[in-house]
């Protein structure tokens, strides 16, 4: 998976599926971000299918870039946010979700600063070894992945739902795997994430359908 356009547009169709039966399952409208994680990656994966045609000559030069960019946007831009956020709001009370604001901020934080140098410093896109290699100059260093780490990682830890804890020891394990393995083409590869992660959302959304939607009346 991810090492060619057609491998990327398959994998999209895969996850998309498993995207929206997972949507089918939510209860509550504090689900739906949680919910809708596969999805976003299912899209992720059909704009490195474009990223890959522009690479390979296919397309141009400026839709492999412009591509890049919106599959940067969402890997290094977004998800630090989007991920403690969906968990947060999925909390079963205002305890849990007390605990997971520090890793919300931490996620932001991290988020802004990717998204500042996002636009700030260019983007540089090449393949090596059958894998995409995204190079942003400020983001591509040891404390910027220690905090992406925390803010995609941490809360899940700390959240009072079992199978989040299973989700968080996947996700960290997936991420030191690649980065070991193939840290050069760290974002490219989060593809092997999204699939395994994907199908963990969609089995609990599936297996604690009788136990949702949980209490949500307190506020934060």
């Amino acid at each position: 998976m991810c090492f060619s356009a057609t491998a990327n547009f398959v994998g999209s169709g895969v996850l998309g599926t498993i995207g929206v039966v997972t949507l089918t399952k939510v209860k509550h409208r504090r689900e739906i971000l949680f919910a809708a994680l596969p999805t976003l990656f299912a899209v992720h994966q059909f704009i490195q299918g474009f990223v890959w045609l522009g690479l390979d000559g296919i397309l141009s030069p400026t839709v492999a870039h412009n591509m890049g960019a919106a599959f940067m946007l969402y890997a290094q831009g977004l998800l630090p946010f989007l991920l403690p956020l969906s968990v947060l709001l999925f909390e079963p009370n205002v305890k849990s979700r007390r605990r997971m604001l520090p890793f919300l901020v931490i996620g932001g934080a991290t988020a802004l600063y990717i998204l500042w140098a996002l636009t700030a410093y260019p983007l540089q896109l090449y393949v090596r070894q059958n894998s995409i290699v995204y190079i942003n100059q400020a983001t591509n260093n040891t404390t910027v992945a220690l905090f992406y780490v925390i803010a995609t990682c941490g809360s899940l830890f700390f959240s009072k739902i079992r199978m989040m804890v299973i989700f968080g020891v996947a996700n960290l394990a997936i991420l030191l795997i690649v980065m070991e393995v193939k840290r050069y083409a760290f974002t490219s590869l989060w593809c092997a994430y999204a699939a395994v992660a994907s199908v963990i959302i969609l089995g609990y959304f599936w297996k604690s359908i009788e136990a949702r939607p949980f209490r949500y009346a307190e506020s934060i």
